[in-house]
């Protein structure tokens, strides 16, 4: 398990860097318990008490009855929460929140799922803590790193085409649309997902679908050393299945692309959607014409705790492995609060793996984004979590733990290149250029900076970032 660190960190239970359970005399750090998943009983809010199986399992119900603002959560939970934790949740949303509300009952529905909530269990929920934050979830006295950005892994600024990021030599991003079926707080592309919110004023996609997707077709045609595109958005489940059918099909006539990965949080959030009859027949036409063709077809999805898997998102998985889709692989965040410990991650990775049949792959380190050093953890904790991973899992299913570092891209967190642990900055290098960087010579040769949550650091490294503020002196 992590131990303390001598970096000392906020005595605040929502802030404070979870350590994880006190390793035993005897025995294993950790103790695997199999875990079978139930779907939660969702009659126990108020608002949901006469809601049939039928309702619950219907696609287009759970969109209906999304929670979007105060008052539609107010009508699920009745009296169970003070009205305190509404206050909290309307300073954060007109004071601190870069995405708006949105959350399918699925999601809800897994929110302290063993009993009726109260406001200290809702408080403490894992899944509420990044779905539904609050003000006082997130620090005031450094609520963004002096490096964040609105866009932190400069996708918009490699976008070859309105929509398409080319960033790696062999692979792009594909948003087909700036929508999701649910928002999560720590977005990574908060810049351009959802709607603008007070703090936020989105930019937006500006031309036609068609003709979007159509530029995306040509870039690839005339650009045949791009084998892999990650088709995501927003999030896929929000594109009408018959554009994305074709916009699937499109991919497939093109003979250099040899994998699609498909990158929806929805098999999580929304699963229904992926258990629909018209979406299940279409993406078997897809997967049988990928196999023909000699195609990678992958589904990517966003699980962040073992709570979220329900056999609502198992059916869904097994749905896309029977209609012929290769794999169905996990990217999680790594964030305090939610799943930043051993025992958590592991958790979730056996659930994933052994009863959802989703494959761990990746663990993202929370991306430099405003308002969100409360989910952050710094490079040497996240190296000290893949280590106390290792020898539980199959190794095909123990996930890598990633910085993905801007103008870098996805570094493994022990590859670090250098390390300045007083000042929380680390250093990467890179063995590629972006789309953008054709005519930089210095792009392989040069260190890249990344840098840790403030709180983190020793009091001399927060005294040292405090200067740099007020003397507005520019840092690494």
């Amino acid at each position: 398990m992590v131990e303390p660190s001598e970096h000392p960190t906020q005595e605040d239970p929502l802030t404070q860097l979870p350590t994880g359970a006190a390793t035993p005399n005897t025995g294993q750090p950790y103790e695997y318990q199999r875990r079978t998943l139930v779907e939660p009983d969702w009659t126990r809010f108020p608002g949901w008490r006469d809601v049939t199986a039928a309702q619950w399992e219907n696609a287009q119900w759970q969109r209906v009855n999304c929670v979007k603002n105060i008052k539609q959560l107010r009508a699920v939970m009745g009296d169970l929460l003070d009205e305190r934790f509404y206050t909290d949740l309307e300073t954060d949303m007109t004071r601190l929140a870069t995405m708006s509300m949105l959350v399918p009952p699925q999601m809800l529905n897994t929110m302290v799922p063993d009993k009726t909530p109260d406001t200290e269990s809702f408080y403490a929920d894992p899944i509420r803590r990044y779905m539904i934050p609050v003000a006082t979830d997130r620090h005031l006295d450094w609520p963004s790193h002096p490096h964040a950005t609105r866009d932190s892994l400069h996708e918009h600024d490699m976008w070859v085409a309105e929509g398409l990021t080319h960033r790696y030599p062999t692979k792009v991003l594909a948003e087909l649309l700036s929508t999701c079926p649910q928002y999560c707080g720590h977005c990574t592309r908060m810049d351009l997902v959802g709607n603008s919110t007070p703090t936020v004023d989105k930019l937006k996609l500006t031309l036609k679908p068609v003709d979007r997707y159509d530029a995306h077709l040509a870039y690839l045609k005339a650009h045949p050393g791009v084998r892999d595109v990650v088709v995501s958005g927003g999030d896929v489940a929000n594109v009408p299945w018959k554009q994305l059918e074709t916009y699937l099909m499109g991919l497939l006539s093109v003979p250099t692309v040899r994998d699609i990965r498909l990158a929806t949080k929805a098999l999580m959030g929304l699963p229904q959607h992926w258990l629909q009859s018209d979406v299940v027949e279409g993406l078997h036409r897809v997967a049988i014409t990928a196999e023909r063709r000699g195609v990678n077809l992958a589904v990517h999805t966003h699980v962040n705790h073992v709570n979220s898997l329900t056999p609502l998102v198992a059916q869904a998985a097994r749905t896309l492995i029977e209609i012929g889709v290769r794999d169905v692989r996990n990217q999680g965040v790594l964030m305090r609060g939610v799943n930043a410990t051993t025992e958590d991650l592991l958790d979730l990775c056996f659930g994933l793996q052994g009863e959802a049949g989703i494959l761990p792959y990746y663990f993202y380190m929370c991306d430099m984004i405003p308002n969100a050093e409360h989910w952050r953890v710094p490079v040497w904790y996240a190296q000290q979590l893949q280590h106390d991973m290792m020898g539980y899992l199959p190794g095909y299913a123990t996930p890598r733990i990633v910085c993905d570092v801007p103008f870098v891209g996805k570094r493994w967190v022990h590859m670090v290149a250098e390390y300045d642990r007083e000042h929380g900055i680390s250093y990467w290098t890179k063995n590629y250029r972006t789309s953008i960087e054709a005519e930089d010579s210095e792009a392989l040769s040069k260190l890249y900076a990344y840098y840790d949550p403030i709180d983190t650091l020793p009091e001399s490294g927060q005294q040292w970032w405090r200067k740099q503020q007020e003397d507005g002196t520019p840092t690494a």
